[in-house]
Parts: structure tokens; C-alpha cells; sequence
């Protein structure tokens, strides 16, 4: 299961409340920031945009391909551990609104993490080291360290 923060509210819809929750400046600066980093070729100038303009933890020798959406509100709670690859538009997302609440869940890539294209990484999960992550899968879960899981649902392709 994920492992999420819960914050319900009241009245109107959690989304149309989001600046209740984050700053609008910050969701301004880092929207400017994460399009920088999207289309730029350079990786390490991408990975310091991380670093320091959006507090992710990128390790060193982390890769992100071209067009990789990290969490645009809380990119601070998205850990990215050494030589892990990151792989054309994949989504990283580390918060979800709802009608009736919002959810928060630190994402934790291990190290040697291959996640392929086109996947979304939804909030509150951890992959462990060394996994693989099909291209075009939704992360909805944690992945075990080693384990070679894709789809939607996301399930184990290793044959037995």
C-alpha cells in the first residue's frame, strides 16, 4: 500500500483549494524551473535544476530523459537514488487532489532504478534498488529491490 498523508477539507473541491496548501509563487517558480529541465539536453544542469532551484534528492549519476514531469507542488518529496534512469515522459508525482481530500507521499527511486517511458509514478510509493520498471506502467505500489514489474495494474513480468 501507499504511504500517503491524508488532508480532507471542506466546501469546494481539494484542487480548487490548492493554494490553500502551497504557495502560488511556488508553483509558479517550479512549473518555470521543471519546463527548463524538461527540454534541456544537458543532464547535468538538469539535475542541478533539481537540486537546488526544487530540493529534489537527485544522486550522482541519476539520468532523466527528455520530457521527465516531476511533481510540479512538491518536488522536494521525490528522492532519486544513484545511477537510476529515468525514462522519456515519465511522471513523478508526489501529491494527488481529490473531491474531498488532498494526499501527500514522499517517492523514494532506489539506486540502479531503470523506470521506462511513458510510466507515472504515483504518490507514496517506494522502488527499491536495481528494479525495472516497463515502459508505459503505472507505479501504484511499492516495488520490490530487483523486482522487473510493469503495466496497469502494475504486476510482476518475470516468468517462473
Amino acid at each position: 500500500m501507499r504511504k500517503l498523508e491524508r488532508y480532507p477539507v471542506q466546501g469546494r473541491n481539494a484542487l480548487r483549494q490548492i493554494y490553500r496548501t502551497v504557495s502560488p509563487w511556488k508553483g509558479v517558480k517550479n512549473f518555470i524551473f521543471i519546463q527548463i529541465a524538461r527540454y534541456c539536453p544537458s543532464l547535468g544542469l538538469k539535475n542541478w535544476i533539481y537540486r537546488r532551484i526544487l530540493g529534489m534528492n537527485v544522486s550522482k549519476d541519476a539520468a532523466f530523459g527528455l520530457m521527465v514531469m516531476v511533481d510540479v507542488f512538491f518536488p522536494e518529496r521525490i528522492t532519486v537514488g544513484d545511477n537510476s534512469v529515468i525514462g522519456y515522459n515519465t511522471t513523478i508525482l508526489a501529491h494527488e487532489y481529490l473531491i474531498s481530500e488532498y494526499r501527500l507521499g514522499d517517492v523514494r527511486i532506489g539506486a540502479n532504478v531503470m523506470i521506462g517511458a511513458n510510466s507515472t509514478v504515483l504518490p507514496g510509493v517506494t522502488i527499491g534498488d536495481n528494479a525495472v520498471v516497463a515502459a508505459g506502467s503505472i507505479v501504484h505500489k511499492d516495488v520490490a529491490p530487483g523486482a522487473f514489474v510493469g503495466g496497469n495494474p502494475l504486476r510482476d513480468m518475470k516468468k517462473t
